[in-house]
């Protein structure tokens, strides 16, 4: 497949249609929905067809908007960050912290800021984990504290420090006007400030929103997107910890 162009598939292949929604700061009346087309027209889609249209309060409504566009997407120019690193089993992830490290690999993870929407850092650490499989908690080598949401930059650091976590995991969900990388970046600094480079943690961010591209940028280790499973957080953490040292069984 590699260098193919490719159109949206709709209806039938080829057909360039898509579907979009959006939310314009109008009433729900028949000028919104022109303003709708019309925003949509000016995307490339046309003919535009509304296809759902909800207040959403006073004076903001949500639209659904279908119809065909005319861009081709050129495969051998999309750029994404491929894993690095191999996928290990919960076994294999112990023996490799029991024989690299000769202690168990501290974890700390927290939402921070505002941002108190725990499902996704509770998804990798809790035990129960996501879809059936089990998050850190569940790994024996791996030691983890989960600080819970809205936990301060300053807080999350002196919570790293007291138990010499090799690595910190926060969650970003909120990002209304960015408030996921100005948190990051405010984050990273806050370690840069407070340990020396030899002792600081590995820092891994992830939420829906982020770029995996951008983590030299904001200062962290390792971005992780929506989708992230907690066997690939474990497999990312012993191979950045311990991995290249240790060979696996």
């Amino acid at each position: 497949m590699s260098g193919a162009v490719v159109r949206p598939y709709g209806d039938t292949t080829g057909d360039g249609m898509v579907q979009v929604s959006f939310t314009l700061p109008v009433a729900h009346d028949k000028r919104g929905e022109g303003a709708a087309v019309q925003l949509a027209n000016r995307m490339g889609i046309d003919p535009a067809m509304l296809v759902h249209a909800k207040q959403m309060g006073d004076g903001f409504t949500f639209f659904v908007v279908y119809g065909r566009v005319n861009h081709l997407v050129d495969l051998s120019a999309v750029r994404v960050l491929e894993r690095d690193f191999p996928l290990l089993s919960a076994r294999e992830v112990n023996a490799v912290v029991k024989r690299g490290l000769r202690r168990k690999l501290s974890v700390v993870g927290a939402c921070i800021g505002t941002d108190a929407h725990t499902v996704g850092i509770d998804a990798i650490l809790n035990v129960k984990g996501i879809a059936g499989e089990k998050g850190l908690e569940y790994y024996r080598e791996l030691s983890v504290t989960n600080l819970g949401a809205q936990v301060s930059v300053p807080e999350l650091v002196e919570a790293a420090r007291a138990v010499r976590a090799d690595a910190v995991l926060v969650s970003q969900v909120v990002t209304q006007r960015d408030a996921h990388l100005h948190n990051t970046r405010e984050m990273s600094a806050a370690f840069r400030e407070a340990l020396p480079a030899g002792r600081r943690p590995l820092l891994i961010v992830g939420g829906p929103r982020f770029d995996e591209s951008q983590a030299a940028e904001l200062g962290v280790d390792r971005i992780f997107g929506r989708g992230t499973t907690p066997g690939e957080v474990a497999s990312y953490l012993v191979h950045a910890l311990v991995g290249r040292k240790v060979k696996v069984a």
